[in-house]
């Protein structure tokens, strides 16, 4: 919310929280801004959009519920739980006309969007390789990250889905085939379907244009690190990879490889943190009617179904 009041694209007029603390600290943020202890009162209110940053188990309802008010909505990640949820949420969407997006941030780092256009300009090759992963040595500080009703999953769900996007948003490709998946809770091998939440994940799928994705995730790994991010891409003409810098959150490198040649394409300092949310804010200013490339939102959730075995 800070980065929209910074920016200057939009006012926040409203907040909504059912938790006094978090939304007394919402609307000292947003000075001016109505507060509101529910969501269905903050609906009433005059919007051009919403923000939706609750529990997972929530967005669908409460993008729907949006939705059919006449509003674009910019949910946190996950849009939904499942792939039916999100096919429902986007069918909302398009039947309403309304924007709808998702905080896919990773997305907005610099220099990703120019490994995307190496690559759809054909400048790595044929893209035979994609490394993955993502590892939090802390874990969720919430409690309903790990009650699977409210969460739909665990790190896969939390943290995979992030690296999901981008090898599906970098690639053009969204179909996972052959996947195979090993979930674990605490050390102990999950058997499908998956009806708790696991904390370490390990997959491997076939995109459909042949490349192999081999995807690592979890929480709480003893990493020696706070953080091991990575999203790699390898072609028959070169390489192209984001990694975090130094155990970091929040720092990346982006690089071009060839051959045993790297060449820089994006080092920190770079405040990516909000781009999303101001890249929607700016698309709602101009045209807040529905984007079918929300529809990429249903074949992340359906690999990720098809990871939990659903």
């Amino acid at each position: 919310m800070q980065c929209l009041l910074e920016s200057g694209l939009g006012e926040v007029v409203a907040v909504a929280d059912q938790d006094g603390a978090a939304l007394h600290a919402a609307a000292s943020l947003a000075r001016g801004a109505r507060a509101h202890n529910s969501y269905a009162s903050l609906l009433g209110e005059d919007l051009d959009g919403l923000v939706i940053a609750t529990p997972s188990g929530a967005h669908a309802r409460q993008a729907i519920e949006a939705l059919e008010c006449g509003l674009a909505v910019f949910c946190q990640k996950p849009l939904t739980r499942t792939a039916q949820e999100a096919r429902d949420v986007i069918e909302c969407a398009r039947r309403s006309d309304r924007l709808l997006q998702v905080d896919f941030s990773y997305r907005h780092v610099a220099g990703v969007s120019r490994v995307r256009e190496l690559i759809s300009r054909g400048e790595l090759g044929e893209i035979y390789a994609i490394e993955l992963a993502f590892h939090n040595a802390y874990g969720p500080d919430k409690p309903w990250f790990r009650d699977i009703r409210r969460s739909g999953g665990g790190c896969v769900m939390d943290l995979g889905i992030h690296l999901i996007d981008l090898a599906c948003w970098i690639t053009g490709c969204t179909r996972a085939q052959a996947l195979e998946a090993q979930l674990f809770a605490h050390g102990r091998t999950l058997a499908w379907p998956i009806h708790e939440v696991e904390d370490y994940a390990s997959v491997q799928w076939r995109q459909e244009s042949g490349a192999c994705v081999r995807m690592v995730c979890s929480w709480n790994l003893p990493a020696g690190c706070d953080a091991q991010i990575e999203a790699s891409f390898y072609g028959t003409k070169g390489g192209a990879s984001l990694r975090n810098v130094a155990g970091s959150f929040y720092d990346f490198t982006v690089d071009r490889f060839r051959g045993t040649h790297r060449e820089n394409l994006a080092s920190p300092p770079d405040s990516w943190g909000g781009r999303a949310l101001l890249a929607w804010a700016e698309r709602l200013a101009i045209d807040p009617t529905y984007d079918d490339a929300a529809e990429h939102l249903v074949d992340v959730a359906a690999i990720v179904d098809h990871i939990y075995g659903r």
